[in-house]
């Protein structure tokens, strides 16, 4: 059974655009097989058009941010201030990792949410121990 909200990040977004990405495969499976709504944060709408302008082009970025900034493709959840304190308490914690800060503020996000699916290529949300990747291997 699918969970029920599935939060993406910035690795998983970048597959679905690349079709070159080695991780393309696996990210179209998964959201041709899973029907729930998709999640997202402020934090990674921009490093994510941030990484697709620079390898895809400003005009894909573009139309993806479109996309996402109007939520057709996923809830776009903008990051709290509290959020940014429990991230910021977060990347303190962890200096054995290699959390981003933006990686931080997406676990504070789902924290506050109740999201325990990341779709992700990112081997960090399953370091940090309280969330469940998608794709499984």
């Amino acid at each position: 059974m699918p969970p029920i909200f599935v939060f993406v990040d910035t690795s998983a977004w970048y597959a679905l655009l690349d079709r070159r990405d080695r991780n393309h495969p696996a990210a179209v499976r998964l959201v041709q097989e899973y029907g729930c709504p998709f999640v997202t944060s402020t934090y990674v709408f921009d490093e994510t058009v941030t990484l697709v302008r620079a390898h895809l082009g400003h005009a894909t970025a573009v139309r993806f941010g479109d996309r996402l900034w109007k939520e057709e493709i996923a809830r776009l959840v903008r990051v709290s201030s509290e959020d940014e304190m429990r991230a910021w308490a977060i990347f303190g914690h962890f200096a054995d990792k290699g959390f981003s800060y933006t990686d931080c503020t997406s676990f504070a996000l789902m924290e506050r949410l109740h999201i325990d699916s990341a779709f992700t290529f990112d081997a960090h949300f399953v370091q940090y121990g309280r969330f469940v990747n998608l794709p499984t291997a």
